[in-house]
């Protein structure tokens, strides 16, 4: 999301005045529909604070808004084929459906030749947008900080099956009086690299990822049943403590996290975990250099394994092992992000004494 004020005036004046030169430069999510448009939308324009401007359509459905019928902006720049434009009314009519190749089969559509159009468009697979769409309106309520039943109506559905269907499959369903479970608190978070969840309860911080995480819908899934827990959208003292102490990050002011954190994984991921805290902001470490730390020198694809199950961005800080030959190896968050990360921390010489 777009959050320099400049560029957002600049944009919002571009939608008033639908300028087509800014088709397909960004994509304006309007919070009283719920809806995204491209610069052109030929709708009643929005006041300016009901606006957020996206890069790509992907943040924007990420962000819980869903396609404006009016401008159809997922047809922008071009005509899309008609198999394409079916399957996008097919994520609308079950938006919390997760696809698979034998449901394409079903429906007399050849798997691989759907991907590949649906990629050559959009710059990702049908897969990636429907589960942007079924996560996004997971975490609208989360965004907004609206209750259940608000972002349901907001998201379009006449009934609360699809949106509540939606949100339980990944969070949980709703505890009663008669649940032994726990209750956790799901809260969003804008940064400099783009949005993401904290999910924590009054004592720790159990999980901290971009939105865009590939994987995310399932890492939280595993989280709240090895927990038995279940997560609401709400702010606790200590999901307010890590977006503070990030803010604090971005801004290169903060000597070290003190969010109380919590780890749940196998004693070998935990072990991974422990040592990544050892590694000073402005320093990298290799894969290989931490298999010796933990006695494991054969155990490198484990190591890379158990890094990309950190459910703790940048607090525990898988993104400073790199590769023996320099080279930046995977992260979860994207490469770009860890390439940020790492150049962010080799210049962090604006350190803040402790409050």
């Amino acid at each position: 999301m777009f959050n320099d004020e400049t560029i957002k005036k600049l944009y919002y004046q571009a939608l008033l005045e639908r300028d087509s030169k800014y088709d397909g430069i960004f994509f304006a999510g309007i919070k009283t529909t719920g809806v995204f448009c491209h610069a052109t939308c030929p709708a009643r324009k929005p006041k300016y604070e009901n606006c957020h401007f996206y890069e790509t359509a992907e943040e924007a459905l990420l962000a819980g808004f869903r396609p404006c019928k009016r401008c159809n902006p997922m047809s922008y720049p071009k005509e899309i084929p008609t198999l394409v434009h079916e399957m996008i009314e097919l994520v609308e009519e079950n938006p919390e459906k997760r696809w698979k190749d034998a449901d394409f089969s079903k429906l007399g559509i050849h798997a691989v030749t759907a991907r590949r159009q649906f990629k050559k468009i959009y710059g990702m697979t049908f897969v990636q947008y429907a589960r942007a769409r079924r996560m996004g309106m997971a975490l609208k309520s989360i965004r907004t900080g609206e209750k259940i039943i608000n972002a349901q109506l907001d998201a379009g559905y006449d009934s609360s099956s699809g949106f509540i269907d939606s949100f339980s499959k990944i969070m949980g369903n709703p505890p009663t009086k008669s649940d032994n479970v726990k209750i956790l608190y799901a809260n969003w978070l804008d940064t400099k690299l783009g949005p993401m969840v904290s999910i924590a309860d009054d004592e720790f911080l159990f999980l901290l990822e971009f939105v865009d995480r590939r994987g995310l819908e399932k890492e939280i899934e595993r989280m709240r049943k090895r927990l038995n827990a279940a997560v609401i959208p709400g702010n606790t003292r200590i999901s307010m403590k890590i977006d503070n102490e990030l803010k604090k990050y971005f801004e290169k002011k903060l000597e070290k996290f003190e969010t109380p954190i919590k780890f749940y994984g196998t004693n070998f991921q935990k072990a991974v975990w422990h040592e990544l805290l050892k590694i000073e902001i402005g320093k990298v470490s290799t894969y290989k250099d931490l298999a010796k730390l933990i006695n494991k020198p054969t155990s490198i694809r484990a190591i890379g394994n158990a890094n990309g199950a950190n459910q703790l961005s940048i607090i525990v800080p898988c993104h400073r092992v790199i590769q023996t030959d320099g080279t930046l190896g995977g992260y979860g968050g994207g490469v770009e992000r860890k390439k940020w990360l790492i150049d962010h921390e080799r210049n962090y010489n604006d350190i803040a004494p402790k409050e």
